[in-house]
């Protein structure tokens, strides 16, 4: 499971200039079901995307794809973990440590 935060890097009007785009985007990798939960951080300076994908390469290519990285209004850090314990709703995406 990954973490997305994204830091936005240009003033607000540039960013919500993208914001239909940006939100296309997500619409289609939520559907594609490895986005889980998204939102704006407070205060509003990025966001966070909960994500699930076989690998980081693969997120690292995907958040590339973001609107907001070729425009240049937002930096992704990506951190990965092992969801070991889950909600109920999130039971298929629990992971269990290597051995």
């Amino acid at each position: 499971m990954f973490i997305l935060e994204l830091t936005y890097t240009a003033p607000l009007e540039r960013v919500d200039a993208l914001l239909p785009a940006h939100i296309a985007w997500l619409e289609q990798h939520y559907a594609a079901g490895t986005f889980l939960a998204s939102g704006r951080k407070v205060p509003r300076d990025g966001g966070i995307i909960l994500a699930v994908a076989p690998d980081r390469p693969t997120v690292e290519a995907l958040a590339a794809t973001d609107p907001f990285v070729p425009a240049g209004v937002a930096d992704y850090r990506i951190t990965e973990f092992l969801a070991t314990t889950v909600a109920p709703a999130l039971a298929a995406h629990r992971e269990t440590l290597p051995s």
